[in-house]
């Protein structure tokens, strides 16, 4: 009777380990989730941003046509990306034609002075830090869930149970986080 007993309290430290690693799996990937979904969000705030930026620099420097559509192709690209890698090349390519918008500041003294081009400045800088801001927060989440599920015994569970390794969101050397968006007053 006693070796039924030692049998049923194995059986049940078992599927008592299963069931919290499997709810720990859940909460990874759900805290995971949700930080993507701040990303989400700082990267539309972003988006909605653009077009009034472009609309400032037009008036004052309308001949610079050709930059104006790589700034609003770059940024239809980004809003279309599927994947995180595609994500991430597109958000590279949007940084560089935002330098090359920024750029063209320089060259117009009442554009810097501009109310409404430096409060949209402001705001894209703020939103730059919070992407970044969020950026590290994901990939912080994607770093825990993976360990576990690269992990002995996490590994065991995670493939019973289809948990896959995340991708990290990462930008190239040249972005963001390396050279942010420079914002001149």
């Amino acid at each position: 009777m006693s070796i039924l007993y030692i049998v049923i309290a194995i059986v049940v430290v078992v599927v008592l380990f299963l069931v919290i690693k499997y709810n720990g799996f859940i909460t990874l990937r759900t805290r995971t989730q949700e930080a993507w979904a701040d990303i989400d969000v700082q990267l539309k705030r972003r988006y909605d941003l653009i077009p009034n930026l472009v609309n400032t620099v037009k008036g004052y420097a309308a001949h610079e046509a050709g930059t104006f559509e790589k700034v609003t192709e770059a940024r239809s690209k980004a809003m279309q990306a599927g994947t995180l890698a595609e994500k991430g090349e597109a958000e590279n390519a949007l940084t560089g034609t935002l330098k090359s918008l920024f750029a063209i500041s320089e060259a117009y003294p009442g554009l810097k002075a501009n109310t409404n081009f430096i409060e949209l400045q402001k705001e894209l800088s703020d939103t730059e830090n919070k992407i970044m801001a969020s950026r590290r927060f994901y990939n912080g989440n994607v770093r825990d869930f993976n360990t576990d599920v690269q992990m002995f015994p996490g590994n065991i569970i995670a493939g019973m149970f289809n948990f896959k390794v995340l991708e990290f969101f990462e930008l190239e050397q040249d972005s963001v986080e390396k050279n942010p968006v420079e914002v001149k007053f």
